[in-house]
């Protein structure tokens, strides 16, 4: 892992940023930078950015910080939306955007789990601000977050 150090204001107007458009500081450099790229960059660029998600949330789980794991499951979602709103011309910027694009695979693949899935997701990044889902309904978002990491990743062809 790398570090960037940055004054405490710039920080802060960071973070403010990215919690008004419900993405990580992170996810906030990686849309920055990415719109300086071409597609198929950007594309690769949220796929990396996913599997670093995934590995993260994977490893909160077995530290048992389930406030943790739940936001890193809805980045390694939202990194997978956001390629497949490159890849097919969609807006990713926000929420709305990303539930937009949930709908849109259900309607394209007539597959009702992805706004379902994604609705389940929603859940976790929920959690990570209010902290209310005990272990037992943790694991059963953490479930449908992995099966639409799935779907998502065969969408995409992008092989686990």
């Amino acid at each position: 892992m790398v570090s960037i150090e940055v004054s405490k204001e710039i920080y802060e107007f960071l973070i403010e940023i990215a919690r008004r458009k419900g993405k990580s500081i992170e996810e906030l450099i990686v849309e920055s930078i990415a719109e300086k790229l071409d597609p198929r960059t950007r594309i690769e660029l949220y796929i990396k950015l996913h599997e670093k998600y995934l590995r993260e949330a994977k490893e909160f789980v077995e530290k048992d910080d389930l406030v943790q794991a739940s936001e890193k499951y809805w980045g390694a979602v939202t990194a997978l939306l956001n390629a497949i709103g490159e890849k097919e011309g969609l807006p990713h910027y926000t929420h709305k955007d990303l539930k937009e694009i949930s709908l849109y695979l259900t309607e394209k693949e007539k597959d009702p789990e992805y706004t379902r899935l994604f609705s389940s997701v929603e859940t976790l990044h929920a959690n990570y601000y209010h902290n209310f889902l005990r272990p037992t309904t943790f694991n059963v978002h953490k479930e449908d977050a992995e099966k639409l990491i799935q779907k998502l990743r065969k969408y995409l062809g992008v092989h686990m």
